[in-house]
């Protein structure tokens, strides 16, 4: 009789076990699907605000708004999205003196090719992941 009870508890603390483990994974992946949801939401901001500061086209609320996002991936972005947006910003900023059209393009091009490497969109894109902004060319008609 011992040993039928020691097979029972035997397998009722594996299935315990299994079970725990089973919910300890799901819960993991249920917050990596949230956290990854939020990173979404923030790049979606980032990159609407980007039509804030196209050149001819930026305007003083469009800079609040770029800033708020820029600062908001500094909650959530993981490292490498920090290091390419520093970089973005300082080429970027309004007080540098020689702006390089090049540079800003390859620069955006890092950014958000780590934005995209971080989501994990599939295909992958390569190190040579290039991307432009496009300016609607509407001039502003109020006074």
């Amino acid at each position: 009789m011992s040993a039928d009870f020691a097979t029972a508890l035997v397998t009722a603390g594996g299935a315990t076990v299994l079970a725990v483990v089973t919910y300890s994974l799901t819960k993991k992946r249920e917050r990596e699907a949230d956290v990854r949801k939020e990173r979404l939401a923030y790049y979606k901001e980032f990159v609407a605000s980007l039509s804030g500061i196209i050149a001819g086209e930026d305007t003083p609320e469009g800079q609040r708004t770029f800033a708020r996002a820029c600062n908001n991936l500094n909650l959530i972005a993981p490292q490498p999205v920090i290091h390419a947006l520093q970089a973005f910003q300082h080429e970027t900023r309004r007080s540098r003196p020689s702006p390089s059209r090049e540079r800003h393009d390859l620069l955006l091009s890092r950014l958000l090719y780590e934005m995209r490497k971080d989501l994990g969109v599939w295909p992958k894109d390569s190190r040579d992941f290039q991307v432009g902004l496009w300016a609607s060319g509407v001039k502003d008609s109020t006074p």
